[in-house]
Protein backbone atom coordinates (compact mmCIF):
# COMPACT_ATOMS: atom_id res chain seq x y z
CA UNK A 1 0.00 0.00 0.00
CA UNK A 2 1.21 3.31 -0.64
CA UNK A 3 2.59 5.23 2.17
CA UNK A 4 0.22 7.94 2.98
CA UNK A 5 2.83 10.71 3.30
CA UNK A 6 4.38 9.59 -0.63
CA UNK A 7 3.22 11.78 -3.95
CA UNK A 8 1.97 9.19 -6.86
CA UNK A 9 4.78 10.38 -8.70
CA UNK A 10 7.16 8.03 -6.56
CA UNK A 11 5.16 5.24 -7.06
CA UNK A 12 5.12 3.09 -9.96
CA UNK A 13 1.05 1.54 -11.35
CA UNK A 14 -1.05 1.11 -8.32
CA UNK A 15 -4.10 -0.63 -8.68
CA UNK A 16 -7.09 -0.67 -7.21
CA UNK A 17 -8.23 1.64 -3.99
CA UNK A 18 -4.15 2.40 -3.54
CA UNK A 19 -4.06 4.45 -6.00
CA UNK A 20 -6.49 6.91 -4.61
CA UNK A 21 -4.10 7.69 -1.56
CA UNK A 22 -2.64 10.39 -4.45
CA UNK A 23 -5.83 11.99 -4.39
CA UNK A 24 -6.29 15.54 -2.97
CA UNK A 25 -8.37 13.69 -0.72
CA UNK A 26 -5.58 12.89 1.69
CA UNK A 27 -5.00 16.04 2.99
CA UNK A 28 -8.66 16.80 4.30
CA UNK A 29 -8.89 15.83 7.46
CA UNK A 30 -12.48 15.33 7.97
CA UNK A 31 -11.72 12.33 5.49
CA UNK A 32 -8.76 11.25 7.23
CA UNK A 33 -11.06 11.28 10.72
CA UNK A 34 -13.77 9.62 9.14
CA UNK A 35 -11.50 6.81 7.58
CA UNK A 36 -9.43 6.29 10.80
CA UNK A 37 -12.58 6.19 12.93
CA UNK A 38 -14.31 3.06 10.21
CA UNK A 39 -11.33 1.41 10.69
CA UNK A 40 -10.93 1.74 14.08
CA UNK A 41 -14.63 1.34 14.58
CA UNK A 42 -14.71 -2.29 12.50
CA UNK A 43 -12.13 -3.72 14.73
CA UNK A 44 -13.61 -2.47 18.17
CA UNK A 45 -17.13 -3.85 17.11
CA UNK A 46 -14.92 -7.14 16.24
CA UNK A 47 -13.89 -7.04 19.62
CA UNK A 48 -16.85 -6.41 21.44
CA UNK A 49 -19.05 -9.12 19.58
CA UNK A 50 -16.60 -11.62 21.58
CA UNK A 51 -18.73 -10.30 24.40
CA UNK A 52 -22.27 -9.30 22.53
CA UNK A 53 -21.74 -5.58 22.30
CA UNK A 54 -20.98 -2.74 19.89
CA UNK A 55 -19.03 -0.16 20.25
CA UNK A 56 -22.08 1.88 21.05
CA UNK A 57 -23.67 -0.81 23.83
CA UNK A 58 -20.03 -0.89 25.20
CA UNK A 59 -19.95 3.10 25.58
CA UNK A 60 -22.78 3.03 27.54
CA UNK A 61 -22.20 -0.05 29.79
CA UNK A 62 -18.50 1.72 30.42
CA UNK A 63 -19.98 4.99 31.17
CA UNK A 64 -22.35 3.04 33.68
CA UNK A 65 -19.54 0.93 35.17
CA UNK A 66 -17.82 4.51 36.34
CA UNK A 67 -20.65 5.05 38.51
CA UNK A 68 -21.20 8.45 37.47
CA UNK A 69 -24.79 7.63 37.55
CA UNK A 70 -25.78 9.53 34.20
CA UNK A 71 -29.31 10.06 33.36
CA UNK A 72 -30.19 8.47 29.69
CA UNK A 73 -30.56 12.28 28.86
CA UNK A 74 -27.04 13.06 29.40
CA UNK A 75 -25.67 9.91 27.75
CA UNK A 76 -27.58 10.95 24.73
CA UNK A 77 -25.83 14.58 24.89
CA UNK A 78 -22.60 13.15 25.51
CA UNK A 79 -22.59 10.39 22.94
CA UNK A 80 -24.20 12.73 20.00
CA UNK A 81 -27.17 10.29 19.98
CA UNK A 82 -31.09 10.32 19.26
CA UNK A 83 -32.49 9.67 22.77
CA UNK A 84 -34.55 7.03 20.97
CA UNK A 85 -31.15 5.30 20.16
CA UNK A 86 -29.92 5.50 23.84
CA UNK A 87 -33.42 4.21 25.38
CA UNK A 88 -32.48 1.13 22.45
CA UNK A 89 -29.27 0.86 23.81
CA UNK A 90 -30.30 0.68 27.49
CA UNK A 91 -33.29 -1.33 26.61
CA UNK A 92 -30.65 -4.01 25.07
CA UNK A 93 -28.14 -3.95 28.19
CA UNK A 94 -30.78 -3.66 30.92
CA UNK A 95 -32.26 -7.08 29.11
CA UNK A 96 -29.27 -9.16 29.69
CA UNK A 97 -29.18 -7.49 33.23
CA UNK A 98 -25.83 -5.87 32.69
CA UNK A 99 -27.14 -2.37 33.97
CA UNK A 100 -30.25 -1.01 35.45
CA UNK A 101 -32.43 2.32 35.34
CA UNK A 102 -33.05 3.99 38.87
CA UNK A 103 -34.93 6.88 39.53
CA UNK A 104 -32.54 10.34 39.34
CA UNK A 105 -32.76 11.73 43.15
CA UNK A 106 -32.65 15.44 41.41
CA UNK A 107 -35.60 14.71 39.18
CA UNK A 108 -38.29 12.33 39.30
CA UNK A 109 -38.65 12.42 35.94
CA UNK A 110 -35.43 11.26 34.56
CA UNK A 111 -33.66 7.55 34.81
CA UNK A 112 -30.02 7.25 35.66
CA UNK A 113 -28.44 4.09 34.52
CA UNK A 114 -26.45 1.87 36.71
CA UNK A 115 -24.21 -1.10 36.49
CA UNK A 116 -24.97 -4.35 37.91
CA UNK A 117 -22.39 -6.72 38.99
CA UNK A 118 -23.14 -9.01 35.38
CA UNK A 119 -21.96 -5.74 33.78
CA UNK A 120 -19.06 -4.83 35.62
CA UNK A 121 -17.74 -8.50 34.92
CA UNK A 122 -18.88 -8.10 31.15
CA UNK A 123 -17.31 -4.81 31.23
CA UNK A 124 -14.18 -5.75 32.68
CA UNK A 125 -13.71 -8.54 30.02
CA UNK A 126 -14.82 -6.29 26.96
CA UNK A 127 -12.84 -3.37 28.02
CA UNK A 128 -9.34 -6.00 28.29
CA UNK A 129 -10.55 -7.13 24.44
CA UNK A 130 -11.20 -3.70 23.30
CA UNK A 131 -7.81 -2.43 24.90
CA UNK A 132 -5.85 -5.29 22.79
CA UNK A 133 -7.77 -4.57 19.76
CA UNK A 134 -6.77 -0.74 20.45
CA UNK A 135 -3.30 -1.18 20.21
CA UNK A 136 -3.21 -3.53 17.17
CA UNK A 137 -5.19 -0.74 15.43
CA UNK A 138 -2.65 2.35 16.64
CA UNK A 139 0.34 0.08 16.96
CA UNK A 140 1.84 2.11 14.10
CA UNK A 141 1.79 4.83 16.49
CA UNK A 142 4.30 5.27 19.60
CA UNK A 143 3.01 5.47 22.52
CA UNK A 144 3.94 9.03 22.64
CA UNK A 145 2.06 9.96 19.56
CA UNK A 146 -1.10 7.55 20.59
CA UNK A 147 -0.93 9.90 23.64
CA UNK A 148 -0.71 13.11 21.68
CA UNK A 149 -3.85 11.62 19.43
CA UNK A 150 -5.55 11.04 22.10
CA UNK A 151 -5.20 14.49 23.45
CA UNK A 152 -6.18 16.44 20.45
CA UNK A 153 -9.51 14.01 19.77
CA UNK A 154 -10.40 15.34 23.34
CA UNK A 155 -10.30 18.31 22.48
CA UNK A 156 -11.78 17.92 19.26
CA UNK A 157 -14.31 15.75 20.65
CA UNK A 158 -15.20 19.05 23.26
CA UNK A 159 -15.22 21.52 20.50
CA UNK A 160 -18.77 20.66 19.17
CA UNK A 161 -20.26 21.74 22.69
CA UNK A 162 -19.37 24.89 22.70
CA UNK A 163 -20.09 25.66 19.26
CA UNK A 164 -23.57 23.90 18.71
CA UNK A 165 -26.20 25.96 20.83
Amino acid sequence: MLNPTESMATVPMLSGSERLWGTSVVHDLAFLLARANAISLAEANAAAALHGLKVRSYTVLAIAVSDTRPTQRELAEFLRLDPSQIVALVDELESRALVRREPDPNDRRANVVVATDEGRAVYTAAHATVTGSERTIFGVLSEEERMTLMTMLRRLAAAPDALSA
